[in-house]
């Protein structure tokens, strides 16, 4: 080497640094998103190592186990799963529900519109059952690809609610 590149050499070393910090944040999200269904899971643990609160832990409850087939209406087994979540979750500031997945079958609703109702009837079951109306946050349908198949999945979990 000359003594005119050496200094360049040495000027560019961050870049090398640079591009292996970025493969590696490549590689984390990468395997963030094919870790699925363990991906809260694996949040709050990346969370606990770095000092953060860990991320409350929600259920996840298959649709065809709360709801009559094809139907968004609760069954009375359903109807005690959601008056448990809702004493379980009473002290949280937000309750978070989400859909995940779809349920083939039905009768008068297609997938989404059924996936919805049931939303709205979750969250109408956790109102009855004392939990306040401004405290829900219905946040919206997801259409796993990696869950074909599976049916629909309703998640209840504590959330945070957004100021306005």
């Amino acid at each position: 080497m000359t003594a005119q590149s050496l200094p360049l050499a040495r000027r560019n070393r961050w870049a090398i640094s640079f591009a292996d910090l970025l493969l590696l944040l490549l590689a984390f999200f990468v395997l963030l998103q094919a870790s699925g269904s363990r991906r809260d899971a694996m949040l709050s643990q990346v969370s606990r190592q770095f000092g953060g609160q860990p991320m409350a832990q929600g259920a996840a409850l298959r649709a065809a186990e709360l709801f009559l087939p094809g139907e968004a209406l609760l069954s009375a087994r359903g109807e005690a799963q959601i008056a448990r979540l809702a004493r379980r979750f009473a002290q949280a500031p937000a309750i978070e529900i989400r859909s995940q997945g779809a349920d083939p079958r039905r009768q008068r609703f297609d997938e989404w519109d059924l996936a919805a109702a049931r939303l709205g009837a979750v969250a109408r079951a956790l109102e009855a059952h004392g939990v306040a109306r401004d405290r829900l946050l219905i946040r919206g349908l997801d259409q796993a690809e990696d869950q074909a198949g599976q049916g629909q999945w309703i998640r209840i979990a504590p959330g945070r609610k957004f100021r306005s």
